[in-house]
């Protein structure tokens, strides 16, 4: 079976660390560097549990709001009490 080579991973200047109500997470915004690739969301509880938006998106910007809309509908407990798939 051939190798799959590793790829770097190109991340969005957008994400970062949010809290919210006392509680932290981390935002993801990524793809393979030095591609045209769609950008992938993911949020990190401070347990290590993951958040990751099943949908990618055309630009770093359209994900970063996609995670905004999601904070401000369902609040920050919806990353730190259950992660799940948006």
């Amino acid at each position: 079976m051939a190798a799959i080579p590793d790829r770097e991973i190109e991340f969005s200047p957008l994400g970062g660390r949010i809290t919210r109500d006392g509680y932290t997470v981390q935002v993801h915004i990524y793809r393979f560097a030095s591609s045209e690739d769609e950008w992938t969301l993911e949020v990190v509880d401070h347990e290590e549990g993951h958040t990751v938006w099943e949908d990618t998106f055309a630009d770093d910007q359209v994900a970063y709001e996609a995670f905004e809309q999601t904070l401000n509908e369902d609040g920050i407990h919806s990353f730190v009490d259950e992660p799940i798939k948006h």
